[in-house]
């Protein structure tokens, strides 16, 4: 079920990603915060990015649904670190440096 989650979550990170970077820019950079460039967003006729930006939404509600239900199921894993599998030495002599 973990792995299951970890896949869809890998492939809605790489949709995600590239949903976005095909939507439009709104702005012109820098000049468009203050007012030049504004002209052409009047005359210019909407386009098709409403289904553009339902599609990011609906990959943003499903990548948080998914990291979520990420962070539940590996809270509930009962696997050990890989820190906790090395051994340890117990009992005798410390591997420090002799003293004189």
């Amino acid at each position: 079920m973990y792995g299951f989650f970890v896949f869809i979550h890998i492939i809605i990170c790489v949709a995600l990603v590239l949903v976005v970077l095909l939507q439009a820019g709104k702005g012109a950079g820098l000049g468009g915060l203050f007012g030049g460039g504004g002209g052409d967003q009047l005359f210019s006729a909407p386009s098709g990015s409403a289904f553009i930006r339902k599609v990011t939404t609906t990959m943003a509600i499903i990548f948080m649904f998914t990291c979520i239900t990420l962070t539940i199921l590996s809270s509930k894993r009962s696997e050990q670190s890989l820190m906790e599998t090395i051994p340890t030495q117990t009992g005798g002599a410390p591997n420090g440096p002799a003293g004189p």
